[in-house]
């Protein structure tokens, strides 16, 4: 089988971490994009350098899908480790293992420490589970290789404390931009649902606590989805099994075809086959089919679990954004609902693609704005130009405002020099103290008194310009912006006058039009003299 160009790099990276000696790397591919068909070239590369390999999963389905890719893609037969089948029998030199099978510490009695040369970890989010850490502290002189989708989890646990180094990513927007996974777009329901009140637990919601507040708007969400989605295949993830279950008996009323599979379905399998087979377009699920499963013409994905934990978000968006071209799926459309909640931050369809916060949360407005489906590339790309433009916007106003702020208020060295103030023109500071910056009481204070105070950079130098507006203001003589008025009109040596005699002075010209009276030469005027 030939990678993809992006699959080439990505193995190439992993032996390249190795060979540097970072035993321990990460793959990220986004869901779709074939990690299983990259580890399984990886393995076949490790078996010719006569290494033995274990793939470890938590779930069965991922460890029959590892051992049927591996097999499909390079003819490497795999040794199953779990329950009551062993590899130590087998003369395979790929294995795949079940976590909760060999995270106990019998099992792994059984195996020398150096057994497998390399542990490849799929879904490797999970690997910080004290089950996953057993089985690679027994392995501790293994090469490791962690391929996830979303590589972070709910409870913030960095990813860094398994591994060295992550060799390589493929992003979401650059998997849909080389042709590689389906467009996606976003839709807003125009249906307010107030999880407002539900609490957290490990870094999510409580399921409970959403099954609670959802359970009042099943039948709305059921009708605005006959609006949109009526002819999509849909898959729906929500809270628990029991809101899943009547979620789907109320689609069935509203004249969809849906089932409800869960982990206690005895039928799964043939109810999976069904829906891949067209016999019913909606599936329901409480979190079963976040991984492990993939139906690629399913073109319609709603999220009624809002979750702040992004990983578990894109494992449910990821169900729907491989390529079917012999199907006709020409996008995936991802429904979203005005989730009313002040206390949290959940994740929308935003941020599956935005890095920045600011761009997913006008993008977020943009689409509840929208009348329809939007693309999410071009819903990015214009909530960017959105932020740009406020940003502009804002700082015009920002400069605007400092210039009135600058007009208003004086230079202090302009103030020196009306004062003739040679001792702070001139002042140097000398202790720590003084030399630290101005305080912000300091700085209000100055700007209080009609001093600017961008141009004091030091604590002395504020501290000593305040000393001397009170000593002049016990004085009687003119204020900062006394001095500046007059001296703007033309007049000479206002820093010298008297506090009263300036204020005449402006009320004169104020009462004249703002425009010095006839008579009065600024250049020569005194006002001990009043001439």
């Amino acid at each position: 089988m030939e990678l993809r160009p992006y699959q080439e790099e990505s193995k190439s990276a992993v032996f390249k971490e190795w060979n540097e000696g970072k035993n321990k790397t990460l793959l990220v591919l986004p869901t779709g994009c074939g990690k299983t068909i990259v580890f399984a070239k990886v393995t076949e590369e490790c078996v010719k350098k006569g290494e033995r390999v274990l793939i470890l999963a938590h779930r069965a389905e991922l460890l029959q899908q590892a051992a049927d890719k591996i097999y499909k893609t390079t003819g490497l037969k795999s040794a199953l480790e779990k329950a009551g089948s062993s590899c130590l029998d087998s003369f395979y030199r790929v294995v795949v293992g079940s976590v909760q099978t060999l995270m106990r510490q019998k099992r792994l009695d059984q195996f020398d420490r150096d057994y497998f040369d390399t542990i490849i970890i799929d879904e490797a989010h999970h690997c910080l589970s004290p089950s996953y850490q057993n089985v690679l502290n027994h392995f501790d002189n293994s090469k490791v290789l962690g391929v996830t989708a979303t590589p972070d989890r709910g409870d913030k646990q960095n990813l860094g404390k398994v591994f060295d180094s992550l060799a390589y990513e493929y992003t979401l927007p650059k998997a849909i931009k080389e042709g590689y996974l389906c467009p996606i777009k976003a839709q807003t329901i125009p249906l307010k649902i107030d999880i407002s009140g539900v609490g957290t637990q490990a870094g999510d919601f409580k399921a409970g606590d959403i099954d609670t507040a959802l359970d009042p708007y099943l039948y709305k969400i059921a009708d605005e989805m006959a609006g949109v989605c009526k002819n999509r295949k849909t898959v729906v993830f929500l809270p628990l099994v029991k809101t899943s279950k009547k979620f789907c008996d109320i689609l069935n009323l509203m004249g969809f075809r849906a089932a409800e599979v869960n982990g206690e379905s005895g039928d799964r399998e043939e109810i999976l086959k069904d829906f891949e087979d067209n016999k019913y377009n909606v599936l329901c699920n409480s979190m079963l089919l976040t991984e492990g499963w993939d139906c690629p013409d399913v073109d319609c994905v709603i999220v009624l679990r809002p979750t702040k934990v992004r990983g578990l978000y894109c494992q449910m968006v990821g169900r729907g954004t491989r390529l079917s071209p012999d199907t006709g799926k020409k996008e995936l459309l991802l429904l979203d609902f005005l989730w009313n909640t002040e206390r949290h931050e959940l994740y929308r369809p935003a941020n599956l693609i935005c890095e920045s916060q600011e761009v997913a949360e006008q993008m977020t407005k943009n689409i509840a704005e929208a009348c329809g489906p939007v693309d999410i590339e071009e819903a990015e790309q214009q909530a960017s130009e959105d932020v740009v433009a406020q940003r502009e916007e804002a700082l015009a106003k920002q400069l605007e405002e400092m210039k009135k702020r600058k007009r208003k208020l004086v230079d202090p060295l302009q103030f020196e020099m009306s004062i003739q103030a040679e001792d702070l023109s001139s002042y140097v500071p000398a202790f720590g103290w003084e030399m630290m910056p101005p305080s912000d009481k300091q700085r209000t204070a100055l700007e209080k008194l009609g001093i600017l105070p961008d141009e004091i950079d030091n604590a002395g130098k504020a501290a000593k310009l305040l000393d001397r507006m009170a000593k002049r203001k016990s004085e009687g003589l003119t204020t900062p912006k006394q001095i500046r008025f007059l001296e703007g009109k033309g007049f000479s040596h206002v820093g010298r006058w008297q506090f009263d005699d300036a204020s005449k002075m402006i009320a004169r010209i104020a009462s004249n039009g703002w425009r010095v009276p006839r008579g009065v030469d600024p250049q020569t005027y005194n006002p001990e003299l009043g001439e």
